[in-house]
């Protein structure tokens, strides 16, 4: 391992880390002054409130509920956030309930239905502030009867082994529960909800992310439908499932309901905040630096290919950029799991890549989830150079069983940060001295 250029890429990896710190995201964007509270650029007097709840869900959510927390103090009559196990925080005045993500669990449900309950009581005189962060969707299960639980946890799993984008993910849980797409505004409606938003889905889309509960929802059940139709799990999906998304059910809330009059949506941190912060401490360090972009998704090896493609560009021509060259991506990609082994995107990301750079000189590839669990492991990702292929064992073999894990962890190559609080999809970097 070229070990100059490996330190660097570990130093750009934490620089977007604590871009995406978010605390600091919730008070850039969220201010108290007296008794009013400005959230972008609406503006809230608190003495107009008879009670403040906060709610909400996500990887990232703890620590956003601390600078909340600090923030409104005694004024918050109470709340509860559902979060990842291991991913608490300290809070006096906000419940923090941990359940199980990716693949939802029984604490979720329960978390999910006392949220629910919280939103359904607030009144006409109460502010409901509602935490938003990546994981939400898995986090905030609860699904709409006849459908229970196992069945979305049966199709959850079915669309993440074939590889479902999150866009396609999120839009079949929506139509499966009972707060997603718009659902926990309508039970909160006539309250005032202002939600705050981490990003972690490409594009920065409402809707989308934690499958959007507080925002008005384009897809449809003919949507739903046709996404385990493309991938082929109509027939595969539980019996329940199917007859909710028969589409004889309401659809979820739309552009244009009375019910997001009192609404409020506000993003105060993103993946493109990450990578721009990548990318200035990469110029700081004297790399020549391309930001690729953040909207990168599709199946992880492909993109894997064209990333070290570009690699392979620059050391041939210098082109799109000159050595010694940064190029930063992010965004997230999809796995199909055909293996029985352990690894997550990042891992296989980087495994791929190793393939390609095997043999070239000076050159590293780090792939990394910011919130530092890729997949159901304890690692964020893996760090590959022209030398990763000869000093592991087979590779092909492990690719082949997604078993991207076992090969970095056998060579030490792992990036192990432990949960970081936060969660804005992944970051790549690519140096070349």
């Amino acid at each position: 391992m070229a070990a100059s250029l490996s330190r660097d890429a570990l130093r750009i990896f934490h620089a977007a880390l604590k871009a995406a710190d978010p605390a600091q995201a919730v008070v850039r964007h969220v201010k108290l002054i007296g008794q009013v509270l400005t959230a972008g650029r609406k503006r809230y007097r608190l003495g107009a409130f008879r009670k403040i709840y906060v709610i909400g869900a996500g990887k990232a959510s703890a620590e956003m509920a601390q600078a909340i927390e600090r923030m409104l103090g005694k004024r918050i009559s109470g709340g509860l956030i559902n979060i990842k196990y291991g991913h608490a925080a300290h809070l006096r005045r906000i419940e923090l309930h941990e359940c199980g993500h990716p693949i939802p669990d029984r604490n979720g449900e329960l978390g999910a239905e006392r949220i629910a309950e919280i939103a359904r009581q607030a009144g006409p005189d109460d502010l409901i502030v509602c935490l938003i962060s990546g994981g939400a969707s898995a986090l905030l299960p609860l699904p709409v009867p006849p459908a229970t639980l196992e069945e979305k946890q049966e199709t959850t799993r079915l669309l993440l082994h074939c590889g479902a984008n999150i866009h396609e993910l999120n839009c079949v849980r929506k139509h499966i529960s009972a707060v997603k797409g718009g659902q926990l505004a309508q039970l909160a409606w006539p309250a005032t909800t202002l939600a705050l938003i981490l990003s972690d889905v490409i594009g920065d889309d409402l809707d989308v992310i934690g499958s959007g509960p507080t925002v008005p929802d384009r897809s449809t059940f003919a949507d739903a439908r046709a996404i385990l139709g493309k991938y082929g799990i109509a027939g595969k999906v539980p019996a329940a499932v199917s007859q909710r998304l028969a589409g004889s059910a309401p659809e979820t809330p739309k552009p244009g309901d009375k019910i997001f009059e009192n609404v409020q949506n506000l993003i105060v941190g993103s993946n493109r905040l990450a990578v721009d912060a990548a990318a200035q401490q990469a110029r700081a360090l004297g790399y020549r630096t391309l930001v690729l972009s953040t909207f990168i998704e599709g199946e992880t090896r492909d993109v894997a290919r064209v990333h070290a493609a570009i690699a392979k560009e620059i050391r041939a021509s210098g082109r799109p950029v000159k050595p010694p060259a940064c190029v930063i991506s992010g965004g997230e990609t999809t796995v199909t799991i055909r293996g029985m082994g352990l690894g997550g995107r990042n891992q296989e990301f980087a495994l791929a890549a190793a393939q390609d750079i095997a043999g070239l000189k000076d050159v590293v590839i780090l792939s990394a989830g910011t919130d530092g669990t890729d997949g159901p492991t304890d690692a964020a990702g893996a760090i590959a150079d022209g030398s990763t292929i000869a000093r592991g064992l087979d590779a092909a073999a492990f690719l082949a069983n997604n078993d991207s894990y076992h090969f970095f962890e056998n060579i030490g190559d792992l990036i192990k940060t432990g949960p970081t609080g936060t969660n804005v999809a992944d970051v790549r970097i690519m140096l070349l001295r």
